[in-house]
């Protein structure tokens, strides 16, 4: 059973207080609960179903000039003394790091008060009955008309809830929650002797603003008969049009390179970028913790830096990092927020059709069969599925090629930003245009 925000925040105080009592100097408390569901459908049956509940406390300790984390689920009282003893004992043999600083309180100032809109009620009313309708609707919608090509169809509904609390022995204290769904669809097919397989999802906050069960499953069965047949080409240097979908972790990968952790052990090909154009002009993110009803918005991050929206590329030009404290100290700069939470981009009018039929030679690249990427350099080299692009059309299809480059390069080649960002992911990327591109094949 659940409890409210508050009561969790009492709790998260009472342990705050037992780790002062045994020796800390400083200390932050954070207690979360959460629980899920997931119901599996495979074959018109029932396969899976699974629940989980966890609660749990986490306590970061300053003692002495020493730092350590630790958590537990034992929260009897009794118990927990003896647990933050300990802790606290065990700290001081730790080594002196002098970088190691609670989060200075004058970053939780200017908190938002904005309902962010993280819970829909209707999620904390959904029935078994209609999580297993939504299964069968995804399905059914998948296998439709098969004459014996599909070998297997998985479909599944996952949901959580939940909730949170933090507090600081400088003077910070904040709750949270939030819940989201997911409808998934997995599928096989025969294609002679190869076995070409999709995937396609959906999921966010408010319910009554998901697709249906029944569309997911449609696209699914679309995107499967779109790999048969698949094939290499020969290797060409061509226009690369990235599907929404694959651009989010194509692109993704540049937020790693942006943290203070990355910049500070030169493990990143931006480190010395911030001010400099690294891209075309329509590279263009901000990064917006308080937007109503994103999966990444908090009113506070991870360390309870008061939420705001920050230009992290400002038409191609690197406009910030992601600087947590630790690493703030270490490079002797402010800290803005360790990670990132919704990242938007500054759209363009068309959708990934209307690229598409504007497209006289190309590649469509819609998903990743693996590959590698140094941040250090920025070189990267990935596999990939997708389809060729001519006069205006989607023609063969393919698979077991590479797509190869580096990211200062690739950057400076975006030639056009679409219209249609993914809805349900943090990293709301739209399709994406590319010119010039090297592909390995034949």
């Amino acid at each position: 059973m659940s409890r409210q925000p508050e009561e969790l925040l009492e709790e998260a105080q009472r342990a705050l207080e037992m780790a002062l009592t045994a020796g800390a100097d400083d200390a932050v408390a954070g207690l979360s609960w959460s629980s899920g569901f997931e119901h599996e459908w495979r074959g018109n049956k029932l396969e899976k179903v699974q629940e989980s509940r966890s609660c749990s406390l986490g306590v970061t300790l300053f003692v002495d000039g020493r730092y350590s984390t630790h958590a537990t689920s034992d929260l009897d009282p009794g118990r927990l003394k003896k647990f933050m003893t300990e802790a606290v004992a065990l700290t001081r043999h730790l080594e002196i790091d002098p970088h190691r600083q609670i989060t200075a309180p004058d970053l939780y100032e200017g908190r938002s008060t904005l309902d962010l809109e993280q819970l829909d009620p209707a999620l904390l009313e959904l029935t078994r009955p209609q999580r297993l309708e939504w299964c069968q609707e995804l399905e059914a919608a998948a296998l439709e008309g098969d004459d014996g090509t599909i070998i297997s169809m998985t479909a599944s509904v996952s949901d959580g809830h939940s909730q949170s609390a933090r507090a600081s022995s400088n003077g910070f204290s904040g709750t949270a929650e939030g819940g989201a769904l997911w409808l998934v669809g997995e599928i096989s097919a025969r294609d002679g002797d190869k076995r070409p397989e999709a995937f396609n999802y959906a999921g966010g906050i408010q319910l009554g603003a998901l697709p249906s069960p029944a569309s997911i499953g449609l696209e699914l069965r679309k995107r499967v008969g779109t790999r048969m047949g698949a094939a290499k080409i020969p290797s060409l240097r061509s226009r690369l049009v990235l599907h929404p979908e694959a651009g989010s972790s194509f692109l993704g990968r540049l937020i790693g390179a942006m943290s203070g952790g990355a910049i500070q052990q030169k493990r990143s090909f931006l480190a010395d970028k911030l001010g400099q154009r690294i891209g075309s002009p329509l590279l263009d993110w901000t990064d917006d913790p308080l937007r109503v009803g994103g999966l990444g918005s908090h009113h506070f991050d991870g360390e309870g830096i008061a939420s705001r929206s920050r230009k992290i590329i400002e038409e191609g030009v690197l406009a910030s990092f992601f600087i947590d404290t630790y690493y703030g100290s270490k490079l002797g700069w402010d800290p803005t927020t360790g990670g990132s939470s919704n990242l938007i981009w500054k759209g363009g009018p068309r959708d990934l059709e209307a690229i598409v039929a504007d497209t006289q030679d190309g590649i469509l690249l819609t998903n990743w069969l693996g590959g590698n990427a140094n941040m250090t350099t920025g070189d990267f080299s990935f596999g990939f599925q997708g389809q060729r692009l001519k006069d205006g059309a989607r023609a063969e299809s393919l698979t077991e090629m590479n797509v190869s480059g580096n990211y200062g390069v690739i950057l400076q080649q975006l030639s056009e930003v679409g219209s249609d960002p993914l809805p349900w992911a943090r990293f709301a990327t739209p399709s994406l245009v590319f010119e010039d591109v090297q592909f390995s094949g034949l």
